[in-house]
């Protein structure tokens, strides 16, 4: 059986600790491959890092994230159109909108947003999608920049039924992660409407600590609790679970 974590900060400070037992401790529970979103420029060295030591399981992607959209953000879009040009990624991420801690960096956001789907749409990846309370500035921007070779995730997906019909019609798988182990998640009670082909799963850690973690740091591990609960929603045997969610991350970032 093989976990695949589409999303984890692990090169996070949370984690500089005991980065290497944390690591281990997924391998020994079938979590094999881990997904990185990007931040800023200021974290690539870290990403870098354990990409070569974990050539195997690491993957990165490369992206600047909404809530690190500030008045830099031109000299920082720069910096992340010039990591593609050099080198190769497996998806542009993380991107999007983030209402929630600053609603007046929304314009340029939103500039940002575009501009990274347009890198997307470049280099043939998927794009890797923040959402936070910004649904509908969110869809306006997908529905602007839809074509056919747009596809990714949407990462921590926390919305309605409704909003998750929108997010697949843009060929968007849903990255599933703690929330849907939250009483007052929501997600799990209509999670088994959606076919299991178009979900994923994900930690974000260090955030979003499934139960009976939550508000503790979200270690690679978990993402057994998170996988454990999406079989419980489906009646599917855990196995099988690994075994769509992980070919549905190779349908995506084809590794």
């Amino acid at each position: 059986m093989i976990l695949t974590d589409t999303h984890i900060h692990l090169y996070s400070e949370d984690f500089q600790k005991d980065q290497k037992e944390l690591i281990e401790e997924a391998f020994e529970n079938d979590i094999k491959r881990f997904f990185l979103p990007a931040i800023d420029s200021n974290y690539v060295a870290a990403m870098y890092s354990l990409e070569k030591n974990y050539p195997e399981h690491v993957f990165l992607m490369a992206g600047l994230h909404p809530t690190h959209v500030k008045d830099d953000f031109e000299e920082e879009l720069a910096k992340v159109e010039k990591q593609f040009s050099q080198r190769q990624f497996v998806a542009v991420g993380e991107i999007g909108i983030d209402l929630y801690w600053d609603r007046s960096t929304l314009e340029i956001q939103k500039k940002a947003f575009r501009r990274q789907i347009q890198l997307a749409k470049k280099y043939k990846l998927p794009m890797v999608i923040h959402c936070r309370e910004a649904f509908d500035e969110v869809f306006e921007v997908l529905e602007n920049e839809k074509s056919e070779d747009l596809f990714g995730i949407f990462h921590c997906f926390t919305g309605t039924y409704e909003q998750a019909q929108q997010a697949l019609s843009y060929n968007m798988k849903l990255g599933i992660g703690g929330v849907v182990t939250f009483k007052n998640g929501k997600i799990d009670k209509f999670l088994k409407q959606i076919p299991i082909e178009e979900i994923v799963l994900e930690t974000d850690g260090p955030y979003l600590a499934p139960v009976p973690f939550r508000g503790k740091r979200n270690k690679p591990v978990y993402l057994k609790k998170v996988a454990e609960k999406v079989a419980e929603i489906y009646e599917l045997p855990l196995e099988e679970v690994a075994a769509i969610t992980t070919q549905s991350s190779k349908d995506i970032f084809k590794i």
